[in-house]
C-alpha cells in the first residue's frame, strides 16, 4: 500500500495532495502538462522533496520532513519509467534490463535468471545482445519497463509511458503493465494526459488542477465539467 500526502511550493501554484495506492491497483493521475503530475512522482521517488506532509509504502516512511526522515532513493525499491524510455545507448538490452540488480551488487547467476524470464515476457529474446541505441520506440520503452521490473520493485511509476508510440506498441505495453501489476501485487501509478489511456488501463483517475485534486474516481465515470476545465 502507498499512501501519499504532501505539500510543496512550486513556482506558478503550490502542489497539495493526498491519496493512496493498493496492491495491486493502477492509478492513473491525470491532468493538463504543468499541474504537477510529474513532480509527484519525483518527489515519491526522491528525486524531490516535499515541504510538509508523508510518504508512506508498505507501512515503511519513506520522506516526513517534519521528522527529518528522507530514505535515500536507491532504497525506495521504487521501479520509475521515463517518458523517453531513457534506456541507455551503448548498452545491451541485456545489460540494461540488468543494470539496477548490478548496482545492487546481486549475484550474478540470479541476475542472469532473472533477466532471461524478463527477456521472454517482453518478447525481445531474440534482440538480447542488440545495442538500445538500434531499438524502435517501442522496443525501448519495453525494455525501460523491465529494467524497472527487474528490481522487484514495491510501487511502479510510470510517466507518460505511451506518448511516443505507435497503436500497436501502446496496446502491448499497456497489457504488459497490466500483467506485471497483477501478477506482483504492487501498486502502480501511471501518469498520462489522455483519458483514452485512464480507461484502457486505470483502475483509478486521479485528476490533477494546478496542484490539487480536481475530481477522483473510477476512469469511466470521469465527468464532463473535469474535462471542460482542461485539467485533462
Amino acid at each position: 500500500m502507498l499512501d501519499v500526502a504532501i505539500a510543496r511550493n512550486l513556482r506558478d501554484f503550490r502542489l497539495d495532495i493526498a491519496f493512496a495506492v493498493s496492491p495491486g491497483e493502477i492509478l492513473v493521475l491525470m491532468g493538463s502538462n504543468g499541474s504537477g503530475k510529474s513532480t509527484t512522482l519525483n518527489i515519491i521517488a526522491g528525486l524531490l522533496h516535499p515541504d510538509t506532509g508523508c510518504i508512506r509504502l508498505n507501512g515503511t516512511t519513506l520522506c516526513e520532513p517534519a521528522r527529518g526522515t528522507d530514505m535515500p532513493i536507491e532504497n525506495r525499491r521504487i521501479g520509475y519509467v521515463f517518458q523517453n524510455a531513457a534506456v541507455f545507448p551503448h548498452l545491451t538490452v541485456r545489460d540494461n534490463i540488468g543494470f539496477g540488480l548490478r548496482a545492487r551488487g546481486t549475484d550474478p547467476q540470479e541476475i542472469r535468471t532473472r533477466v532471461d524470464e524478463l527477456l521472454g515476457a517482453i518478447h525481445l529474446g531474440d534482440l538480447a545482445m542488440v545495442k538500445a541505441r538500434n531499438l524502435s520506440g517501442g522496443q525501448k520503452q519495453r525494455v525501460a519497463l523491465a529494467r524497472a521490473l527487474a528490481i522487484q520493485p514495491s510501487l511502479l511509476m510510470l510517466d507518460e509511458p505511451f506518448t511516443s508510440l505507435d497503436t500497436e506498441s501502446t496496446r502491448s505495453i499497456k497489457d504488459l503493465i497490466r500483467k506485471f501489476v497483477n501478477e506482483m501485487q504492487i501498486p502502480c501509478i501511471v501518469v498520462t494526459h489522455r483519458r483514452t489511456d485512464s480507461s484502457d488501463i486505470g483502475d483509478r483517475a486521479f485528476v490533477l488542477c494546478s496542484g490539487r485534486k480536481e475530481w477522483e474516481g473510477l476512469p469511466g465515470e470521469m465527468p464532463e465539467e473535469c474535462l471542460a476545465c482542461q485539467c485533462v
